[in-house]
């Protein structure tokens, strides 16, 4: 089936949700009826339903009115074929164009394979359209990286055509040791430059990078190892993060070990130095296989011949949880994982060539793919890669940070932005972060508490926050803000982006239109769609394809207002059934942070002899305050006065920490065998960032 087919009833359905922004008011002179707040005008309470951005933030956006972006959507629904081709054949580069046919997919079982093709045939490679292009544009001594490591003083930049000379070298490298076009390489690096390097060298030569979260215990990097089978492994000796070192070589050592066992060996380990976290003479070293980065790599030409793919061919895969345990290959393709991942960055953050981003995710996750590497510098942005933890050495290292290089764009997660309000606000103050324009929020629905913080401290009430919902599977933002272009809600992820069909479906498949809740799932491909799941297209299909056929299910739940805005509630496992009542963890965890003494609060479902399911919370306070059975009744009540008495806790477990990655990510499966009092099953928690946690909260169980 071709993109282009004719509008059909279902999509004048899905118009007629996002035109109901047309009916809001879009400037400040129209508000006065409302319960609203004007950009830099004043400080969100939570009185006001609207964020307005102030005329001035406007008139200078990319996309600066209801009006415009209502006029590129319907374009980009109507029309796919010819709105992304027009992007796709102005803004990159191709070394032959694609074929008749701008795409080409069927979502839908019961009519065969699922099939996902954006400009086949057409002949580019994402380093080049990242690097060469854009010094050819006069970019070269524009500053591509700054890099900033975990101890304060220590820094690094690189220009564009510095990293370019960088990437060259390590493909060389790469090529001399026999990668060749469609080859895995395994990349276990922390937030150093060479990670990003490492990304664009693979992509240079046409090969397939895994990056594996330096997080992540030897045995879940030997499970990725078996499953992709690398050419190479690339990592470093050690990391500090925070007070503490990282000794990953040990980690990979550990599980090229179990790979072995598995009938999977690595000839070659390339080890970059990290001297200010390790001396090379203190790392353990396997002669004949481990070869260090900086003996081998900086002695190669600075200049490599790019290898042209198509935009089908595999540019990378992305290992992700799947609910069995089995992690799952999430792979992208290279022509239309670029074109969008290019467009989300411009329009969402309304780029502008004199921002500096950074963006605080870790490349080990699909936020630093397409985010911190391919998204920001096919723009040509400056970007900043921080190393280290960002409370160290204390709760304002953030701040410091954004002034330091003046960064204008500030993307995160809300567990940091809960973290970083928990501190204090004293951490915010003590920095001018005048150089702020825009915020973004990322990985999961922030909470309007959080959101109002963000909004009034860290950005003095002047900057649109970009509340981003997307996927590892989706490549870039689905439903997002874009900032000066319509009002915002806190909490709200608002519209779809340009070519994105949201729908929201009942249990049967049904689509629900108007004001409603449900199963979120997207109609039509997008460029940034995943492909397949690597060597398991039959899982692929059954995960995302089959619950409801001719859908993409994206397994969370979603709400849409009356004015026509999405609200995410969660993964739809993390929906609770209490008495027939379906209570998104989301919408518990919301209220709960709503109380003045809540810092942060995870819930999850536990069995209930009554009510099928009970409400189980996880708490954590505001620093100082004590645990007491008057707090206790308090917090239920709020939520009891937030959502109703249905949706009241059964059990308030005191949390001094909870349990999460070092990406800050809330490890919820261990919370659910806490709760169920499976503490046998709880599995795996090497990659936690503080496994301590885990014995704090069993201590703390009965309490």
């Amino acid at each position: 089936m071709a993109s282009s087919s004719p509008k059909n009833l279902t999509t004048t359905n899905h118009l007629r949700h996002v035109e109901s922004m047309a009916s809001l008011p879009s400037g400040a002179g129209k508000i006065s009826h409302l319960n609203a707040v004007i950009l830099g005008e004043a400080l969100a309470s939570e009185e006001n339903d609207f964020v307005f951005p102030s005329d001035a933030f406007s008139r200078q956006a990319l996309i600066p009115s209801p009006h415009k972006y209502l006029e590129m959507y319907k374009r980009s629904i109507e029309d796919p074929a010819g709105f992304w081709s027009g992007i796709a054949s102005s803004q990159f580069y191709w070394k032959q164009k694609w074929g008749d046919q701008v795409c080409s997919e069927n979502l839908d079982v019961r009519k065969g394979d699922i099939k996902i093709e954006w400009f086949k045939g057409g002949i580019t490679n994402i380093c080049y359209n990242c690097l060469d292009r854009n010094i050819d544009a006069g970019l070269a001594d524009k500053i591509a990286l700054y890099w900033e490591s975990n101890e304060p003083g220590f820094d690094a930049h690189l220009t564009y055509s510095q990293l370019l000379h960088r990437v060259c070298q390590l493909a060389n490298y790469l090529k001399s040791f026999g990668v060749r076009k469609g080859d895995a390489v395994i990349v276990y690096l922390p937030m150093l430059m060479e990670l990003p390097i490492t990304m664009l060298a693979c992509a240079r030569i046409g090969a397939v990078h895994s990056v594996v979260f330096a997080g992540f215990s030897s045995e879940s990097l030997a499970q990725r190892i078996v499953d992709c089978k690398p050419k190479v492994v690339i990592t470093c000796n050690a990391v500090r993060r925070g007070p503490k070192t990282i000794h990953l070589k040990d980690i990979v050592d550990a599980a090229l070990v179990e790979s072995a066992k598995n009938g999977i060996s690595i000839d070659v380990c390339l080890t970059y130095e990290n001297q200010s976290a390790l001396k090379r003479e203190s790392t353990k070293w396997q002669e004949g296989r481990d070869v260090w980065w900086e003996d081998v790599v900086p002695k190669y030409p600075t200049t490599c011949d790019v290898e042209w793919v198509d935009a089908e061919d595999p540019l990378f895969l992305l290992y992700t949880s799947g609910s069995t345990g089995k992690p799952k290959g999430v792979l992208h393709t290279t022509g239309g994982y670029m074109v969008y991942t290019a467009t989300t960055f411009k329009y969402a953050f309304d780029y502008k060539e004199s921002d500096v981003y950074w963006c605080t995710a870790d490349c080990g996750w699909i936020t630093g793919h397409s985010y911190v590497t391919y998204g920001p510098m096919l723009n040509g942005a400056t970007v900043v890669v921080y190393e280290g933890a960002p409370n160290y050495p204390d709760s304002g290292r953030c701040w410091d940070i954004v002034d330091k290089y003046k960064v204008t764009i500030f993307y995160t997660a809300p567990t940091l932005v809960r973290s970083l309000m928990r501190d204090g606000d004293e951490y915010v103050t003590r920095y001018s972060r005048k150089s702020l324009r825009v915020l973004g929020s990322v990985g999961e629905p922030i909470n309007p508490s959080a959101w109002r913080w963000f909004f009034n401290l860290v950005g003095g009430s002047r900057c649109p926050i970009s509340d981003t919902w997307w996927q590892t599977e989706t490549g870039g933002f689905m439903i997002t803000p874009l900032p000066g272009a319509w009002p915002q809600k806190p909490g709200s992820a608002t519209f779809p982006f340009f070519g994105v069909q949201p729908v929201i479906v009942d249990e049967k498949g049904t689509e629900i239109d108007g004001e409603c809740s449900g199963y979120l799932c997207v109609k039509g491909s997008w460029p940034g769609a995943f492909r397949t799941l690597y060597g398991d297209h039959e899982r692929y299909e059954t995960t995302y394809f089959r619950p409801f056929p001719g859908y993409y299910f994206t397994g969370d739940g979603c709400s849409r207002d009356k004015d026509g805005y999405h609200w995410l509630t969660g993964r739809v496992d993390d929906v609770i059934n209490v008495s027939g009542h379906r209570i998104g963890t989301a919408e518990v965890e919301s209220a709960l942070v709503s109380h003045p003494q809540c810092a942060e609060a995870a819930v999850v479902g536990v069995e209930h002899e009554v009510k099928g399911q009970g409400i189980y919370a996880f708490v954590t306070l505001v620093e100082g305050v004590p645990y007491s059975e008057e707090l206790r009744k308090s917090l239920i009540l709020i939520v009891r006065n937030q959502i109703g008495a249905f949706a009241a806790p059964d059990k308030i477990h005191w949390a001094p920490g909870l349990p999460k990655t070092r990406s800050g990510k809330i490890m919820r499966r261990i919370l659910r065998k806490m709760a169920s009092r499976q503490l046998d099953e709880l599995g795996d928690i090497s990659t936690l960032a503080e496994p301590g946690v885990v014995d704090q909260l069993i201590a703390l169980a009965d309490s």
